[in-house]
């Protein structure tokens, strides 16, 4: 299945990078400073595929860790690693964490599994001795309230430095392996950070009048995230639509005749039928304008919802909007329904991370097969979809005015993750994650999203200890575990994460 080029790539990440020494070594051990050094510029090659990288070399004293910090400073970076690469005094570096006011992961990675004893010298020793500075470093920057966190295992070079009498070829050692997992997570984390600093979410209409859970201050989103949030109006879209060239919706309707199934009448719901021409027509003239919209306003993601009286010439508009929002989805600018702005970044949170991001609510629990079926009408994110999604025509949208076409879809099989971004009684954003199996089971063909979901502790602990914290009643569904990799991102964006 095409997965469609995004609409406005992700930002990158700005990683800030130094490598800790202790000055008196370089003229006791010749060889040691360039043996390091070789070492913090292979940290900073791999980091450089995922993210900008501000690489200031070797730290070794007070005056240098200030100067490095004016720098990564300037460089504006998301993240430092510092790489405890031999012994290094605390204090000839904790200044960088104390200006730059940035978290910091302490790279405690040992270039080899183990030394050649009968052969290892004080010189040689003193590149392997990357742990002893760790707890030290630790001591320091807790006691300085410094935001730390630590990646231990092995360096993981391809080749052994001529310098070195150990095997320092580690590249496929599990530790190694495990330690470059962690630390490429971090910097999608610091990836996701930024693009929502940066961000714009767009908020078309307004919440849908009475659910209290998804009412949120704007400007409690953009302190706590960053974003920018701009309001639009229906006249914004309905001026966008009256452009779109018969050409446009030509090519928008391959786009959906790509990506979807056209269903045939449902054999169970007499509102669901096989999407009439004109509702295709219409659906795909307002998803060109839809997108018109998302360009025209730099946006990121959306969040929409309209209510107007009955028959008004917004209605029309309406009615299209969860095709336009699913295609957009699939594109890296997640919509989500209903007003919920917090979903909306739930799910952008998801889709930067290369995992989808569908937006979803219970619908049921089937207590035979110990699952709890998740789904919406829509938007739904192709890229996680088992099969195809089936495009439904509507003849009612349950709870909303209008009828026209939906989506039928359920989530791949195998691990899943839901993010749910929810705000507590004191106005700060919470993260709540839980992590279930999705399993084959049968779905309702009424043309909404639904995937069974099984979760360890059985369908009724897991509600109990999930509605215990308060989350709102929409979530982002992810594939794969994704608990932890959500934790980083909570860390960096100074939230808290429950599970």
């Amino acid at each position: 299945m095409t997965h469609f080029a995004p609409v406005k790539p992700p930002k990158r990440p700005r990683i800030g990078l130094y490598s800790v020494g202790h000055a008196h070594y370089w003229n006791q051990f010749e060889g040691l400073l360039e043996r390091l050094l070789g070492y913090n510029r292979f940290i900073a090659e791999r980091v450089s595929v995922l993210g900008d990288v501000c690489n200031v070399g070797m730290v070794d004293g007070e005056g240098g860790a200030r100067k490095a910090a004016e720098q990564l400073s300037a460089a504006n970076v998301d993240l430092i690693f510092c790489h405890a690469a031999t012994y290094s005094m605390s204090g000839s570096h904790v200044a960088i964490a104390q200006h730059c006011r940035r978290p910091v992961v302490v790279l405690n990675l040992q270039p080899t599994a183990a030394m050649d004893y009968e052969r290892t010298t004080t010189g040689e020793w003193l590149a392997h001795c990357v742990s002893c500075c760790v707890p030290e470093i630790a001591n320091a920057f807790n006691r300085c309230d410094i935001d730390f966190h630590l990646v231990t295992g092995l360096l993981g070079l391809e080749q052994t430095p001529a310098i070195s009498v150990a095997d320092e070829n580690t590249a496929d050692h599990p530790e190694a392996v495990a330690a470059w997992k962690q630390i490429e997570s971090w910097i999608r984390a610091a990836g996701v950070a930024r693009t929502l600093r940066e961000g714009r979410m767009g908020f078309l209409g307004h919440t849908y009048p009475g659910m209290l859970d998804m009412y949120s201050d704007f400007t409690m989103i953009t302190a706590q995230t960053g974003m920018h949030i701009e309001l639009l109006e229906m006249c914004d879209l309905a001026k966008l639509a009256e452009s779109v060239t018969a050409a446009e919706k030509r090519a928008k309707l391959d786009q959906v005749t790509e990506m979807f199934v056209l269903s045939e009448d449902s054999p169970s719901d007499p509102l669901a039928r096989k999407p009439r021409s004109e509702q295709l027509d219409v659906a795909c003239q307002v998803a060109v304008a839809q997108e018109k919209m998302v360009r025209e306003f730099d946006l990121d993601a959306l969040t929409y919802y309209y209510r107007g009286r009955e028959g008004n010439p917004y209605e029309q508009l309406q009615e299209a909007f969860i095709l336009g929002h699913s295609l957009l989805t699939a594109q890296g600018i997640p919509c989500s329904g209903e007003g919920d702005m917090k979903t909306a970044i739930a799910m952008k949170i998801c889709d930067m991370l290369g995992v989808g991001g569908s937006y979803s609510e219970i619908v049921a629990v089937d207590y035979n097969r110990g699952t709890i079926i998740l789904g919406h009408d829509g938007p739904f994110h192709v890229a996680i979809a088992d099969g195809r999604p089936v495009l439904r025509g509507m003849g009612l949208y349950h709870g909303k005015w209008g009828t026209g076409v939906s989506v039928e879809a359920t989530v791949r099989k195998g691990p899943v993750s839901l993010l749910n971004l929810t705000q507590t009684g004191d106005g700060r954003l919470r993260m709540i994650s839980n992590q279930g199996e999705a399993v084959e089971a049968p779905i309702l063909k009424i043309g909404n999203t639904m995937t069974h979901v099984r979760f360890a502790q059985g369908p009724t602990q897991t509600m109990n200890q999930w509605f215990s914290l308060a989350p709102t009643h929409h979530a982002a569904m992810s594939v794969g575990h994704n608990t932890e990799q959500y934790r980083k991102v909570a860390t960096l964006m100074d939230i808290n994460l429950d599970e």
